[in-house]
């Protein structure tokens, strides 16, 4: 039957009982409500950075901190940039029927987001490191944010899904 039948009914997801647009709808909703999670700590680290230029202290700072710093502040604008685009997209394209698209674009754009996040965290990690103890610090407490990020954010999730058999449990891809 198609849509325009009486007896018509919309495909209903096996594991949840929602139509496929119901699903969308949630899909989008749990989306942009994580969301709000990164983009607190994006804000709290934008702000951190913005203001140490205005030290007395960074005016003393060395080419290569400077360059540490600018592109930790780079990677902070990228993530915000890529943590609030599926809000906008949402916004921009509500009722447009692009659920499923912004779902689908908007889930790589958060890990790509999540990405520049945690590096922008580890450069600012490593900036303060670097100042405050000098060089090995800073490698070593830049090699354990990448350690800690990648296992917690990337690695764990991965072998949860394969231990799960690799079943689907998330959006579209």
């Amino acid at each position: 039957m198609n849509p325009g039948t009486a007896a018509y009914r919309p495909p209903v997801a096996e594991h949840t009982g929602e139509t496929r647009n119901e699903q969308l709808t949630r899909n989008i909703g749990e989306l942009l409500q994580e969301l709000r999670v990164a983009q607190a700590g994006v804000q709290i680290l934008f702000g951190f950075l913005l203001s140490v230029v205005f030290t007395d202290r960074f005016h003393d700072a060395s080419g290569f901190e400077k360059s540490l710093h600018l592109s930790a502040v780079a990677l902070a604008v990228a993530a915000t940039a890529l943590l609030t685009a599926p809000a906008a997209w949402h916004r921009l394209l509500f009722r447009t029927g692009s659920r499923e698209r912004i779902l689908t674009v908007g889930n790589r754009l958060v890990l790509v987001g999540l990405v520049c996040l945690a590096f922008a965290i580890t450069s600012t990690v490593a900036l303060i490191a670097k100042v405050v103890y000098g060089e090995i610090a800073m490698i070593v407490l830049a090699a354990l944010c990448v350690l800690l990020f990648g296992i917690l954010w990337f690695v764990m999730p991965l072998r949860i899904h394969r231990a799960t058999g690799g079943q689907p449990t998330g959006p579209p891809r």
